[in-house]
């Protein structure tokens, strides 16, 4: 089999052309268009949102991470197989146009998520096919990063990608809150007014629109992505079909040397465990706030503010700080921040911050998570950011497609750990605060393995293409 061509040596940024340029906002446009998945759907708004629909924080909490972990688990299967797919094959857009119809349907899907009258197994399941188009489509955009430009500028164009996608999730986050997003006691949004066209506030519908909001959001934003980003198929690539039969065999092939690969086998190991604890906070951070200090889904809206705008700064400050340094340091920092407030998650509670007790009006647990919550998204961003630009450097260049299909198993094989075992420690204390404690341990492993790994990648123990 012959190795696929390699593109052609790209100029800086400042000296790329119109069409250099519009390729690049192309792929930008990726990120702003499928932020609100995280920000909307996974953290801020339809999390908490299940926590009222089932009235405990424990059910909530023990029912999403079942969820969430399940559909982890189906990403981790088919991800490398089809990255390999596409590496043949010589094509990433097909695939990416397959998962944005699971984003837009499963997206879609939440609306039916009405109280009283939903099926919880229904709507998780939804839930878990717009998420998998979500991971499934970003695979492939994100193996399209190295054609982008230059080794070094790869850093920048990857944090400013990050940050645009933060401040897209960003105005779809007040857009919700202000037009939306409806109190459950007093049915008015964070200024006051009824939902827009006329959702009714008695059954949420409000809240609910989130769902069909998200996908109409993905539909209409990546329409520049689709016309601006380009894929050209290589003159020897092989058929789509050949490749998925090539892909299992070559696949293998890849996973017995991954083990003389020594530092991308440090670093997917790695980036598994800080991945799925980074995971773990978005994804319970919400529940938890609901939960433990009683916020609604509004108050739990605000707090997503302060994260997604420290995440859109810090992702894009990373970005220089990559360029400049490389990645490494910048995973490493970022990794140790999380570790801490990780921990100082744990010890936030209604009646007490830090151990000492407070009085039950005291606003101070609010103030102390809304400022964990600004570190965690100055951290996920610059973390998120940097960590797919590692990946380049780890990864061969013609088997980038499946590198990240990798990447992605790394992040979704174990990424049932976070989730179960929060839900399975909150089900088994009946605390949510004991609940998250397994995050701090997920960093810690994340972090020791950080030091096996080369800054600038090692390809010597790859297998070449037959």
């Amino acid at each position: 089999m012959k190795t696929l061509t390699s593109p052609k040596p790209l100029p800086p940024i400042g000296q790329l052309g119109p069409e250099g340029k519009r390729r690049i906002w192309g792929w930008w446009a990726f990120d702003w268009a499928s932020q609100p998945y995280n920000t909307l759907l996974l953290t801020f708004i339809f999390g908490p949102y299940i926590n009222d629909l089932l009235g405990d924080g424990t059910a909530a909490q023990t029912a999403w991470g079942y969820g969430v972990g399940a559909a982890g688990l189906a990403i981790a299967l088919m991800a490398p197989f089809l990255g390999a797919i596409a590496d043949l094959a010589g094509r990433r857009m097909p695939f990416i146009w397959l998962f944005s119809g699971f984003y837009i349907a499963g997206a879609w899907g939440l609306w039916w998520a009405a109280p009283g009258d939903f099926n919880l197994f229904l709507i998780l399941f939804s839930f878990a096919i717009g998420l998998i188009g979500m991971e499934f489509a970003t695979i492939f955009t994100n193996a399209l990063l190295p054609t982008l430009g230059r080794r070094q500028d790869l850093g920048r164009i990857s944090g400013s990608g990050w940050a645009f996608g933060y401040l897209g999730g960003f105005v779809a986050l007040v857009a919700m809150l202000l037009l939306f997003a409806e109190n459950a006691e007093t049915g008015k949004t964070l200024i006051g007014l009824d939902p827009l066209f006329g959702l009714d506030p008695a059954e949420r519908e409000g809240t609910r629109a989130v769902g069909p909001g998200t996908a109409l959001w993905y539909a209409a934003f990546m329409i520049p992505f689709f016309l601006w980003v380009r894929d050209p198929r290589p003159a020897d690539a092989i058929p789509v079909r050949e490749a998925a039969a090539s892909a299992w065999p070559e696949l293998r092939r890849t996973l017995r040397s991954l083990p003389r690969q020594r530092s991308m086998f440090a670093y997917l190991a790695s980036s598994m465990f800080y991945r799925d604890a980074l995971n773990g906070m978005y994804v319970f951070g919400g529940i938890y706030a609901a939960g433990v200090l009683g916020w609604s889904v509004v108050d739990v809206g605000v707090f997503g503010i302060l994260a997604v705008l420290t995440g859109a700064l810090f992702a894009w400050l990373g970005g220089k700080a990559d360029s400049a340094l490389g990645p490494k340091p910048v995973i490493l920092t970022n990794v140790l921040l999380l570790t801490l407030v990780a921990l100082g998650v744990v010890f936030i509670a209604r009646d007490s911050v830090f151990g000492i007790p407070v009085a039950e009006d005291s606003n101070l647990p609010d103030i102390a998570f809304y400022a964990l919550g600004a570190l965690i998204g100055a951290g996920g961003g610059a973390l998120q950011s940097s960590s797919r630009t590692m990946m380049v450097r780890q990864a061969h260049p013609d088997r980038m497609t499946e590198a990240f299909g990798l990447y992605a198993l790394a992040g979704k094989a174990t990424s049932f750990i976070a989730p179960l075992s929060i839900g399975i420690v909150t089900q088994a204390t009946g605390s949510q605060q004991m609940g998250v404690t397994p995050l701090v341990v997920l960093f810690m492993i994340g972090l020791i393995l950080l030091f096996f790994v080369d800054a600038e990648g090692r390809h010597d123990g790859a297998p070449p293409r037959e």
